[in-house]
């Protein structure tokens, strides 16, 4: 058997403060998690990507956007079949959707029932 013929495991990871994210094969509980879990699958195709705006306390999605945002700019953004935004922040998720998709992720936003 050759290893295309082995069924692969979809790499679902989510960045929530507090949403379980059922799906989720990883969850990053902060931004600074979440960076880290994205840079231990920086060579890796991410299938699904649930982001939340507001991560507690002065915490957000930011950072992680940014270096997305950075890694896009260089010329190699990271492999990312869908990122799914489920903030109840309306205008954070917004700002998210906006930056993100500007450098050609493709991004939908959805409720967190959905993750």
């Amino acid at each position: 058997m050759k290893e295309d013929d082995v069924a692969r495991t979809p790499v679902i990871l989510g960045i929530d403060d507090l949403r379980p994210l059922p799906r989720a094969t990883r969850i990053a509980r902060t931004s600074r998690e979440g960076i880290q879990l994205l840079e231990e699958h920086r060579d890796s195709f991410i299938d699904e990507l649930w982001l939340d705006h507001d991560l507690g306390g002065d915490d957000s999605i930011m950072p992680v956007v940014t270096l997305m945002e950075e890694a896009a700019f260089g010329g190699r953004p990271f492999r990312i079949g869908t990122i799914f935004v489920h903030s109840a922040n309306p205008i954070g998720a917004e700002t998210v959707v906006r930056a993100l998709t500007r450098w050609n992720y493709r991004v939908r936003r959805t409720s967190a029932e959905h993750s």
